[in-house]
């Protein structure tokens, strides 16, 4: 679950592979302001999702850090990826030039040879549909391509708007971009690794604007998916996605909605894991440590039921016999506490109790423990030398160019 090379398609009762990422101009900040994102929030949403053992990955661009210039910010998004967490990662696709950035830091990570014979990057190549592929987006392929490093070929789909408004319509064009995306990676490196992508939303037909949650997109998933393993090509699509404001009962309902179906799909590797909100135009901490606890529900549930002698109970059956309870026999001591998932936001407790603590509400809970994690935090073991060589890389680079915010 830590690798990102391309691996054999799943089943169903796989844990998906999880990611946080997006490009996400604005921050709900951990003071309850909204305002653009910087660098410091970048790197937290790093930290946090290094630490959420419900992620991964730690994903691309996880926010958008419009304080550093628009043509180095990827240098210190990636150094992020690479100093701050031990979790894979994905490298830059908005230059051709920014994704050979990626893979020269990753040759100072892993080692040029290893990065030629390993796949050790995870990137999205996104259709700009219908059926057109950018100069950035093939120039940025070709770079991973080339050097045997994993491209997403993934539709970006606004159904309605970007493909046509039945299901069957979407998919028929889904499929024939993910098909020209994927030929042409093999036509720049015969065997690099590739996966088959979706990212399909309906649209309001009164306003233009993308909705989330809804049925059609779910369906546009399940079948995606079913192409997906008929290719024998591991999937991707969206997961706690939504296009609420704040992450109120809209937020809840519509991420849910968008997550159950990913799960069911038998999706390998879910983009957008954990802190999406507006369409993904806002990262949220409190959001992000919401969906981290439903990430970890889902992956419980993924993981079926255990058929293993301490699973079937029948000691505990005997054990208690009728009429009786369960609370104090032997097996209910010894699993008592991996026995059920156990929610990091939920409140179970009673009213009362509730309002002794202060009526907190799951944001505000959230809130508490986005601060207490970052406050824990700890970076992982890097080699100095490796750690060095990074960082003059990024420096060099910047120093090579002026800046440029456009």
């Amino acid at each position: 679950m830590r690798a990102t090379r391309s691996v054999p398609c799943r089943s169903v009762a796989t844990p998906p592979f999880s990611r946080l990422s997006t490009a996400r101009p604005s921050c709900a900040r951990l003071d309850g302001n909204r305002r653009y994102a910087t660098i410091e929030d970048f790197r937290n949403f790093v930290k946090l999702a290094y630490l959420a053992p419900s992620i991964h990955h730690s994903g691309g661009t996880v926010c958008e850090p419009v304080d550093v210039p628009v043509n180095k910010r990827h240098l210190d998004m990636v150094l992020a990826h690479m100093t701050l967490s031990d979790k894979p990662f994905m490298g830059s696709v908005t230059a051709p030039e920014r994704a050979e950035d990626t893979v020269a830091m990753a040759k100072i990570l892993f080692g040029e040879e290893f990065v030629d014979q390993n796949t050790v990057i995870i990137n999205l190549i996104n259709a700009n549909s219908p059926m057109v592929f950018d100069e950035t987006m093939l120039g940025a392929a070709k770079v991973y391509a080339r050097n045997n490093q994993a491209t997403i070929i993934t539709p970006f789909i606004l159904a309605g708007a970007m493909s046509p408004v039945t299901v069957a319509g979407t998919l028929t064009q889904v499929l024939a971009e993910v098909l020209a995306g994927a030929a042409f990676t093999q036509l720049v490196r015969p065997g690099a690794p590739v996966l088959f992508g979706t990212f399909a939303s309906s649209i309001s037909m009164q306003s233009g604007a993308p909705t989330f949650g809804t049925p059609e997109p779910s369906l546009v998933s399940y079948g995606a998916a079913q192409l997906a393993r008929r290719l024998g090509l591991p999937f991707r699509t969206g997961g706690s996605l939504c296009a609420s404001k704040v992450p109120d009962a809209q937020a809840a309902y519509e991420s849910a909605n968008t997550l159950n179906s990913t799960l069911l799909a038998g999706t390998n590797f879910v983009l957008h894991s954990a802190g999406w909100l507006e369409g993904g135009l806002a990262s949220c901490y409190e959001k992000f440590m919401m969906d981290v606890d439903q990430l970890g529900m889902a992956q419980k549930f993924a993981a079926g039921v255990d058929l293993s002698e301490n699973g079937q109970a029948m000691d505990a059956i005997r054990e208690v016999g009728p009429g009786s309870h369960y609370l104090g026999c032997s097996h209910t001591q010894a699993n008592f506490q991996s026995a059920f998932y156990r929610s990091s936001i939920a409140d179970n407790n009673s009213f009362e109790q509730w309002q002794a603590e202060g009526e907190k509400t799951a944001p505000q809970r959230a809130n508490e423990l986005a601060r207490r994690w970052l406050e824990s935090y700890e970076a992982p073991y890097l080699d100095p030398g490796i750690a060095d060589g990074l960082r003059d890389f990024v420096s060099q680079k910047k120093e090579a160019m002026p800046d440029a915010f456009t």
